[in-house]
């Protein structure tokens, strides 16, 4: 095939590379399938070329977005088309009417800020809302928790605009009698359509069948099949009911015209009923659905027990009453508190008089999103989980009537118990929908067959009680095979000759819904193979080794996500908007090419060069992602292993080296400090060693923190008071010593005048620009030798504290992981903090006051470090900056800064930097006034924010130390 005639015909862009290829062969499913190519095409001509070159060389199109599918709708062999990066623009608006216009790259909760200000907004809102398009809510028919209150996609599409498989332009909406009349006339590939769905479908025989054998009309989460069942118990015709939920495999969409709904009332009340057993939450559902509910979820003691023990979700389980085995989570919403209240209190009174709840406690808006993040988080830790053994998706979104539902889920458990799946319950409740994933290792044989086994007998039981085997997540691969169980063979072969209409060769997303690829076929793993043996330098034996720690990447899309919608994951993507630049590409990438690489170091690939080469290393993965994929430490034992056979690079190796050459600098500081920032001289520094020519290059302190300790330490002690609160080792970090030493000034008087006794000993530096350049055996090397001087001096009692957050909380996260003596590791880390937090802990227990302070007013908007983000907490540089009685402190929702220690420097990346940079951090400095003080505690953050807004920055050590009384 001629890709490259392709290639140079597109607008957009065409990649056919083996990386490329290797990113899109998953989705968020358990499908694995190398695609031909992968395009992202610019305009309507890029897709009728695609089209052209898919029906002339027999490949076919796999529409994608945000490639969240469970299912499977995303992978397949011809050429993905990614629409995400181009297609994303809101085409009009009409307030009036309440619709507006998108093409099929608009990520939903972006659509529905732009909304806001009007007072309305797009209904479903899927749990990846803050990711997923609106091109994928059509293609999946997606819902959500509020359903029971907006409905379903299909619900408030009103305009289709397409591209047939022909090539020609189509617009799909609701049809008059008169209009539908006149299509039927057209002798164009639209015409066939509309004939073929009058002659065969809209029969009065073909309405029976169809009426007979689909789902219950009252479950209005149906997505099994095309949706035919709509088109015969409406009064117009409106095949965007058929296109809606058909996963891409009749027509590629290009713009979607949605009906709106005005803002949910404000006002919220969550009563969170109680029950002894499932059965009884399951009962009570009816019950509750006869109130104006807004939601209506369940969730078990699995999920609640999973909770108990994260620290983070302990303060969110404050409404929990005793051992619950269930409990129904209903919401009411309305204008007033005084109404809602009204609301719930009937509510309640049904629940009391109907149900057999032991308890209903009430909360109130913030509160519920407590509640709702508990259960969200208790599904995160369900599916993360260590070794081969995962909730794999299959049965997991099955929809009866809420009047079955109780019968169902009592055989549905049964059933689960022949299998010895213990089942997990955690459901739509109101909606009748039901979300289970069995415990299975889909890289054995035995399991394999379970996972057909499982879904089959499901299948049976769904169509036993005439439900929907697919609610929401779609048919895809997993349950494409089933649909003809669901609906009967006359009613498929409808569906057959509806595709052939629309897609007579076949090249829209085949496989999927109609003559499905076998659901235990093309999986992710290979069957029984025999896992590779990776020795790696750093310990990933908290996961069983590393290629599973890329395996715990379930394809979410997480790392997706915009800044708007808050965290720092992943700031690359943010900043290119390319699948290559986000976590999920680089976990997959790495688990393809570790699985199967024929090299002997597997690493050494230029394709794992590449992905990783955008990685800021903010280690936002680890901590935002559901499944904590670390890619921050995967990518430092790529360059370690990567770099054992093409060597190191002189920049790598300054940038690695960097203490040491300060050290060797400071012996010259005058000269040093000219030739870094006499525009000349610097300017051949940068251009001889690849560093951005914009960037400026930071200058040696007059004096090393060390050298001030030394000349004063007599006189830090001899001041301090006999009852001292408590002896702490300061760590004098590399960065600290040589650049921000009146930072490190700052703190030893401020911990002084606050009666702490500081001790500084002669440390190895942090080894921090050892691991973020692969250089592990150096960084080993300073980490073992610290380790071995703090672990007879740091406890409980005497601590170990930091300023600089990448270098001291490398003793908490990569430490154990490198060193010889990981138990003296772990008991350091475990007594090791971030100056912040020591503070803001001495604050909690009154250790500090703000009578200390001035009462001096200033206004405050502080950076925090990404590391800090991840591995403590920037609420610690508040409590800290709060304490003085009239700061008013601010955190700006920045996410990354962009610089990244080296990452910034180098002439590659500058853009990139910056980019990241200008997402909100810049805007949020350069908005604040003059007065206002900018603060930020990583020395990167600093420079940064001084490259780009020419701002200066204090660390909150600074400010506080002034603050002093």
């Amino acid at each position: 095939m001629d890709l490259k005639s392709l290639k140079n015909s597109l607008l957009g862009d065409l990649f056919y590379d083996d990386l490329t290829k290797s990113i899109y062969a998953t989705d968020a499913s358990v499908y694995r399938m190398l695609p031909l190519a992968v395009a992202y095409p610019k305009n309507n001509n890029d897709l009728k070329l695609l089209i052209q070159f898919a029906t002339q060389h027999k490949t076919s199109l796999i529409p994608r977005t945000a490639g969240t599918s469970l299912a499977g709708q995303c992978v397949g062999e011809g050429i993905v088309v990614d629409v995400s990066k181009y297609f994303n623009s809101i085409i009009s608006f009409d307030q009036f009417n309440k619709t507006v216009t998108v093409q099929p790259g608009v990520v939903r909760d972006q659509l529905n800020n732009y909304l806001k200000p009007y007072g309305l907004f797009f209904g479903p809102n899927t749990s990846t809302s803050n990711r997923c398009m609106i091109g994928g809510m059509v293609g999946n028919n997606s819902s959500g928790t509020t359903s029971i209150k907006y409905g379903v996609t299909r619900d408030k599409v009103i305009e289709l605009n397409t591209v047939l498989s022909d090539g020609s332009e189509v617009i799909f909406k609701a049809l008059s009698t008169k209009d539908f009349n006149n299509k039927l006339k057209l002798e164009s590939l639209e015409g066939q359509i509309y004939n073929q769905i009058n002659n065969n479908v809209l029969t009065n025989e073909a309405k029976a069948e169809i009426n007979k054998h689909y789902p219950k009309q009252e479950i209005h989460r149906r997505n099994t099949g095309y949706a035919i069942d709509q088109l015969v118990n409406n009064e117009t015709i409106n095949l965007c009911d058929v296109l809606t939920g058909s996963e891409g495999t009749l027509a590629f969409t290009t713009q979607v015209t949605l009906k709106l709904d005005d803002l949910p009332d404000e006002n919220r009340i969550m009563v969170a009923m109680h029950f002894t057993t499932i059965e009884a939450c399951l009962i009570a559902v009816n019950p509750a659905m006869e109130h104006d509910l807004y939601t209506c979820e369940m969730m078990d003691k699995t999920i609640l027990d999973l909770t108990k023990h994260n620290k983070t979700q302990q303060e969110n389980r404050f409404f929990i009453e005793g051992d619950p085995k269930a409990i129904l989570m209903c919401e009411v919403r309305a204008k007033t508190l005084e109404e809602a209240k009204l609301k719930a209190n009937n509510l309640i009174a049904t629940t009391e008089k109907q149900t057999k709840s032991y308890a209903n406690p009430i909360l109130i808006n913030n509160q519920i999103d407590k509640a709702n993040n508990l259960r969200s988080a208790g599904l995160g830790l369900l599916g993360n989980m260590i070794g081969d053994k995962k909730a794999v998706a299959c049965i997991e979104d099955t929809a009866v009537a809420l009047p079955d539902l109780a019968n169902y889920i009592q055989e549905f458990t049964a059933l689960m118990k022949g299998y010895n799946q213990n089942a997990v319950y955690y459901a739509h409740a109101g909606a009748g929908e039901l979300h289970l994933r069995p415990i299975l290792d889909l890289k054995q044989q035995e399991d394999v067959k379970l996972f057909r086994q499982i879904t089959t007998d499901v299948a049976y039981l769904v169509k036993k009680y005439n439900g929907s085997f697919s609610g929401e997540h779609g048919d895809g691969i997993v349950r494409g095979e089933f649909v003809k169980l669901m609906i009967g063979d006359k009613n498929y072969q409808l569906l057959k000759e509806i595709k052939s209409t629309f897609d007579p060769n076949n090249i829209f997303n085949p496989g999927k819904i109609i003559e499905a690829y076998p659901m235990d076929e093309n999986l992710r793993y290979e069957i029984n193979r025999t896992e590779p043996i990776i020795e790696t330098i750093l310990d990933f034996s908290k996961t069983e080794g590393i290629l599973r720690e890329t395996e715990k990447c379930n394809g979410s899309g997480d790392c997706r996500k915009l800044p708007e919608f808050g965290g720092t994951m992943c700031p690359s993507y943010r900043a290119t908007k390319n699948e290559k630049d986000t976590t999920r590409a680089r976990a997959n990438a790495l688990r393809e090419f570790l699985t199967n690489s024929e090299k002997n170091n597997r690493f050494n690939h230029t394709e794992l060069k590449q992905v990783f080469d955008l990685c800021l290393s903010c280690k936002a993965c680890a901590s935002e992602c559901p499944s904590s994929v670390d890619v921050a430490t995967l990518k430092a034992e790529f360059l370690y292993q990567y770099q054992k056979e093409n060597g190191v690079s002189i920049r790598t190796k300054m940038f690695a080296y960097n203490d040491s050459l300060n050290q060797f600098g400071r012996r010259f500081k005058g000269l040093t400090n000219f030739t870094f920032s006499n525009p000349v001289t610097s300017f051949i520094i940068k251009k001889s060693l690849g560093i951005a020519i914009k960037r400026s290059l930071p200058l040696l302190s007059s004096k090393t923190l060390k050298f001030f300790y030394l000349k004063t330490e007599k006189q830090i002690i001899s001041n301090i008071k006999s009852d001292v609160i408590k002896t702490i080792y300061l760590f004098n970090d590399e960065f600290t010593n040589q650049l921000d030493s009146e930072i490190g000034k700052d703190a030893l008087q401020l911990l002084k005048q606050l009666n702490y006794k500081v001790k500084v000993v002669k440390n190895a530096e942090s080894g921090r620009a050892f691991i973020s350049k692969g250089l592990l055996e150096q960084a080993k090397k300073v980490a073992n030798n610290n380790v071995n001087l703090y672990k007879d001096l740091v406890s409980k009692n005497t601590p170990l504290i930091g300023i600089e957050p990448s270098a001291i909380l490398s003793f908490r996260d990569e430490y154990p992981k490198l060193v010889d003596d990981k138990i003296s590791a772990k008991a350091i880390a475990n007594n090791t903090f971030l100056i912040e937090e020591f503070l803001s802990n001495e604050i909690a227990i009154g250790n500090i006051t703000s009578d200390q302070f001035t009462t001096e007013a200033k206004v405050i908007k502080f950076h925090g470090h990404c590391h800090q983000k991840a591995q403590s907490n920037q609420i610690h540089s508040f409590n800290v900056l709060n304490l003085p009685k009239n700061y008013k402190v601010t955190l700006i929702p920045s996410g990354c800064c962009g610089m990244a220690g080296s990452f910034g420097y180098e002439k590659e990346h500058y853009d990139v930097s910056m980019a990241v940079g200008e997402q909100t951090l810049f805007p949020a400095v350069r908005k604040a006034s003059k007065a206002t003080v900018i603060s930020a505690n990583g020395t990167s953050c600093r420079h940064q924010i001084k490259d780009g807004t020419q701002r200066r920055a204090l660390h909150p050590v600074t400010i506080l130390r002034q603050a002093l009384l």
